[in-house]
């Protein structure tokens, strides 16, 4: 590789890849499969057919390695798409630490994070098979306005379950949802007899992602003109992400340098997987063997460090088949930090298999610590980042610093999943003092744990 010392790397449209990357054939064991929830026989794509298109459930199945960009799909791409790689100079200064620090950038895009690239596909597969509306959940709010966005795009009327916390703390979130066209309600909600039941049991419960997706599968479930679409978690999705981390191999050639170190915050796994999935090839394969894949997460909600690798439901009311991941149990209610994208109970199957064949790694940071380190790129590089995305840069900010005591240049690549342009609620809470740290404890863990389905035989 020919290095450069270029800040900033530029793809044009034209270069843009035009095929996702499919994992699941270079897995060095086979995923373990999604199972009914009532035969505990391995899920097939019938069982799927009333809440996705087809072309969606062959891809969750496909044993083929690359996966064609529908033409349609790589236009609306372009509105943001390629988006930048950049070099993190300033940072690296302000560090004094010999570590490149890289960092792909997805926060241009219209809804401001990664979520569009599959939110883009998912309408327009859906759309393809004459569906002309759709459900989901969000937590933070960046996949609802994502949908939302997709929606507006496509034609497709959007109803998006908000995990209730969020919705109180991101109300700017909802109205970005509303102003491409979607209706946003709190989860839990009257709309639906999963919401009706909590509300009469707990007026206050906060809601969790788990929740939220039992509501929108119920009303999924309860409509003929209606699919369910999710932001993350299942095959599928992490595919259509994985436009990242072919976009950053061909920036990380221009660059000069291949990363010694890939970081990114994982709640459901599919930014990060997006970036990593492309690289991981190499690391399978013998090529590059020594290459380290950090998942930043929560210490609130400590999936891949404090879960259990095991079959769980997607969501509280069982609603969902059994997937085999790293879970704190479907019943996980997380405490209300402002990363509300990574408070879910469960990691996508793909990353737990892999975490679980101790291919990637797993760091989990307190909250303050990650607005320290948001505080200090956006001082640096400028970018105000989402809450979400601080989790990586706090792990790569510790790696660089890693670097400056042991004198390695190592470089480090950094998948910065979004900007934080609606979550300044959260930044006033950590400049004024109000934020505090959340550790879930381990009580609260194992008795989460005590309720995951029992397998049957």
């Amino acid at each position: 590789m020919k290095k450069t010392d270029k800040s900033m790397f530029f793809l044009d449209p034209k270069d843009m890849p035009t095929k996702w990357y499919n994992v699941l054939p270079d897995l060095p064991k086979p995923l373990p499969p999604d199972l009914h929830p009532g035969t505990g026989k391995p899920v097939t794509p019938d069982d799927l057919k009333k809440l996705f298109p087809m072309a969606l459930i062959t891809q969750e199945f496909s044993p083929e390695r690359y996966i064609e960009i529908p033409d349609e799909v790589r236009t609306a791409y372009q509105l943001w798409r390629p988006t930048v790689l950049h070099r993190a100079y300033r940072l690296e200064k302000a560090l004094d630490t010999p570590a490149k620090i890289y960092y792909k950038y997805e926060g241009t895009s219209p809804a401001g994070s990664h979520k569009p690239n599959t939110a883009i596909a998912q309408a327009y597969y859906n759309k393809a098979e004459g569906i002309k509306r759709i459900s989901t959940e969000t937590g933070a709010g960046q996949w609802g306005c994502s949908l939302a966005f997709a929606g507006a795009l496509f034609g497709i009327e959007i109803k998006v379950y908000m995990v209730a916390v969020s919705y109180k703390q991101k109300p700017y979130r909802r109205i970005m949802m509303e102003a491409w066209g979607a209706k946003c309600v709190p989860s839990p909600s009257p709309d639906t007899k999963t919401g009706r039941d909590m509300l009469a049991k707990d007026p206050n419960y906060p809601g969790s992602l788990g929740f939220a997706i039992s509501e929108a599968v119920e009303d999924a479930a309860s409509r003929e003109d209606t699919h369910y679409s999710l932001g993350s978690v299942l095959n599928h999705v992490l595919l259509h992400q994985t436009i990242i981390g072919e976009e950053a191999r061909l920036q990380m050639e221009m660059a000069g340098f291949y990363p010694d170190t890939i970081i990114g915050c994982v709640g459901g796994g599919s930014n990060f997987a997006g970036m990593f999935l492309p690289f991981i090839r190499d690391k399978i394969s013998g090529k590059r063997k020594n290459t380290r894949i950090i998942c930043a997460e929560p210490e609130s909600c400590p999936s891949l460090t404090k879960g259990l690798y095991a079959y769980d439901f997607g969501d509280v009311a069982g609603l969902t088949p059994l997937l085999k991941m790293y879970t704190l149990g479907h019943d996980f209610t997380p405490p209300p930090v402002h990363a509300g994208g990574l408070r879910y109970h469960g990691m996508a199957p793909i990353v737990s298999h892999l975490y679980d064949l101790g291919l990637i790694e797993a760091k989990a940071v307190p909250q303050i610590a990650t607005f320290q380190a948001g505080i200090q790129f956006a001082r640096t590089e400028g970018i105000l980042s989402a809450p979400e995305t601080m989790h990586a840069i706090r792990v790569t900010i510790d790696e660089a610093l890693k670097c400056r005591e042991s004198g390695e240049a190592k470089t480090i690549l950094l998948c910065h999943s979004g900007h934080g342009h609606v979550d300044m609620a959260a930044y006033e809470a950590y400049l004024s003092g109000k934020l505090e740290d959340y550790a879930y404890p381990a009580e609260k863990v194992k008795e989460a744990l005590a309720t995951l389905p029992k397998i049957p035989a």
